[in-house]
């Protein structure tokens, strides 16, 4: 059964540093792609970045590109978001998903939406003075 758990999300202020992490079971983290999504209250679900198997390639949406970096440790089984310079708009429940396709790449990542795939319970960010 296919378990993925985020951590690390909490309050910090505008500029600050935060480390989101996906405990994945239940499958072998590094024949897939994964990688995170966030919703902002009232607005839809954003792709925010991608890792695709093998750690071929990466899709970072372009508001966060230069500030996150997505990581994954195969050996922990678990995937990272590295949030810095983060911005009061970076506030939302960020989740982790991946697609569940062996071999994926992040091609159609930004697409993806439950119930297909496998989704996390989601970790809320805030960014606010």
């Amino acid at each position: 059964q296919v378990q993925l758990v985020e951590s690390g999300g909490g309050s910090v202020q505008p500029g600050g540093s935060l480390r989101l992490s996906c405990a994945a079971s239940g499958f072998t983290l590094g024949y897939y792609a994964i990688g995170w999504f966030r919703q902002a209250p009232g607005k839809g679900r954003e792709a925010v970045s991608c890792l695709s198997s093998a750690d071929r390639s990466t899709y970072y949406a372009d508001s966060v590109k230069g500030r996150f970096t997505i990581s994954r440790d195969n050996a922990k089984s678990t995937v990272y978001l590295q949030m810095n310079s983060l911005k009061p708009e970076d506030t939302a429940i960020y989740y982790c998903a991946t697609p569940g396709q062996p071999a994926g790449d992040c091609k159609d990542y930004s697409t993806l939406a439950p119930p297909f795939g496998s989704w996390g319970q989601g970790t809320q960010v805030t960014v606010s003075s």
